[in-house]
């Protein structure tokens, strides 16, 4: 998840950053990895420059969102370390960059690393102080929930999810994802009803959300849905919200993005069973 708070604006109010970040949110995906590496590599000659690891930092979030969660890994893996040196271990900014890196090896199901890693930085950010610190927790939380419910662990997943929406009110992406994460959860315990409910007020949250928050969560809501639906014998009505999901995916984030994936792999079983 994004915190794209900088420093050093012009008079306009720009930063190095503000095209990249903007062709980001646009979902122009590829133009933003471009800028990204432009500003990067055209800032890489001082070693205290911290533009150049927040640039990377958006660069790998605009190639795992085109599917290249592997590339998206490997950059995390080069810019922790500097990061780790500009801003300081337990940074706000190096906070943020090791959690979108465990959720990029969720990607690539590495579950056990990201939810290991996830559980670490939330523990460090909510001991942490300043406005981003909450934002940072919740984010890493909701990579874990995530994890947890890809490994089996549904109850562990459902019990972190309730206890972090208990404590987030505010109607915004971070509570759309960990509504979905409750509504996963619910699925992998075959309480299909309940997250059938679930589903159903994330959608309405998602609808009152402006549409540069809604837009890394294409299809999330539908999958959930309309894999509630299947689990309650309702495939006729699973199917359309599955293609609706994939078809989305797909001319969002492409054919390799795990999403585009699941909504594949749901198909499979509405036209199996």
């Amino acid at each position: 998840m994004k915190l794209f708070r900088w420093r050093s604006r012009d008079e306009a109010g720009r930063t190095p950053l503000t095209q990249a970040t903007a062709l980001y949110q646009a979902g122009r995906y590829a133009e933003a990895e471009a800028e990204a590496r432009s500003v990067a590599a055209a800032r890489t000659r001082s070693r205290s420059d911290t533009y150049a690891p927040l640039a990377l930092g958006i660069a790998a979030l605009a190639a795992g969102a085109q599917g290249r969660h592997a590339d998206a890994v490997s950059t995390y893996d080069a810019l922790l370390p500097v990061a780790g040196r500009i801003f300081g271990a337990e940074h706000p900014q190096t906070l943020k960059l090791r959690s979108d890196r465990a959720q990029a090896l969720s990607s690539l199901a590495r579950y056990a690393e990201c939810e290991a890693e996830c559980a670490a930085v939330a523990r460090i950010a909510a001991r942490g102080t300043g406005p981003d610190m909450p934002l940072i927790a919740t984010a890493a939380r909701n990579g874990q929930i995530y994890a947890l419910t890809a490994l089996g662990r549904h109850p562990e997943a459902e019990a972190l999810a309730r206890e972090a929406l208990a404590a987030r009110r505010a109607p915004d992406r971070f509570t759309l994802v960990l509504s979905l994460g409750l509504a996963r959860s619910l699925n992998g315990q075959d309480r299909h009803e309940e997250a059938l409910a679930e589903a159903e007020r994330a959608d309405e949250l998602r609808c009152r959300l402006p549409q540069e928050q809604r837009r890394p969560e294409t299809g999330a809501v539908e999958l959930a849905t309309a894999t509630a639906l299947l689990g309650l014998e309702r495939g006729t009505e699973a199917r359309p919200l599955a293609t609706a999901a994939h078809d989305a995916c797909l001319a969002a984030f492409g054919p390799d993005h795990r999403r585009t994936a699941e909504a594949q792999a749901l198909l499979a079983r509405i036209d199996s069973a």
